[in-house]
């Protein structure tokens, strides 16, 4: 697990340096599910290769062309905007068109990932617990309906919520303003993965 840590600081340290050579970015393999839109709005099913803060490789059902703008989306990655650098068979390589900011977030979001795996069915829910005050809230689900319930605690990846009602696991979610979807009920409700991966101070500021 040391190496994946690790990995956080290289990735920050290179995304703090937007000049730096593209290809010189650590890349991570993640086999994600996703879809990407092109500049005709026109959107498709991709799959993840490998990605780093500067950029992505990814596996294409159409061809796009060398230029082309891209917007592609991943579960806990959220969109990722940028432009067609290199084509191969089966897909194409995108350079992004990101802040520090956002290559901050994304190289704490590729380390959460990274971490995932490395601990291989362990608790991934292993963040630090933020403060909650306001902790009756209501999440409406994908397909309108709208149920009370209480928040026990959260983190930057997932909440636990005492509910009576207890959708299916898979269901999609909204907590407030936090997508998620449900990944296991207990005793009193149900465990929330959020979608994308939040920031500390994002959740402080919806949960005190």
């Amino acid at each position: 697990m040391s190496n994946a840590l690790h990995t956080l600081k290289e990735l920050a340290v290179l995304g703090a340096h937007p000049a730096t050579d593209q290809r010189r970015h650590r890349r991570v393999a993640l086999p994600l599910l996703g879809r990407f839109m092109r500049a005709n709005r026109h959107e498709y099913p991709c799959k993840l290769n490998d990605i780093s803060v500067g950029g992505a490789a990814i596996n294409s059902p159409v061809e796009v062309e060398a230029g082309e703008r891209i917007v592609v989306y991943f579960d806990h990655l959220g969109g990722l905007e940028g432009h067609v650098v290199r084509l191969f068979e089966g897909g194409f390589a995108m350079q992004f068109k990101a802040t520090a900011h956002k290559r901050e977030k994304l190289a704490a979001q590729l380390t959460w990932l990274i971490n995932r795996d490395v601990l291989s069915g362990a608790d991934q829910r292993r963040h630090e617990r933020i403060p909650v005050e306001e902790r009756t809230q209501s999440v409406v689900l994908d397909s309108g309906e709208t149920l009370a319930c209480q928040v026990v605690d959260v983190s930057i990846s997932g909440a636990s919520l005492n509910m009576t009602e207890r959708p299916p696991v898979g269901t999609k979610l909204m907590l407030g303003r936090l997508r998620g979807r449900v990944v296991r009920h207990h005793e009193q409700g149900i465990g929330v993965q959020f979608i994308d991966i939040q920031e500390p101070e994002a959740l402080r500021r919806h949960f005190t």
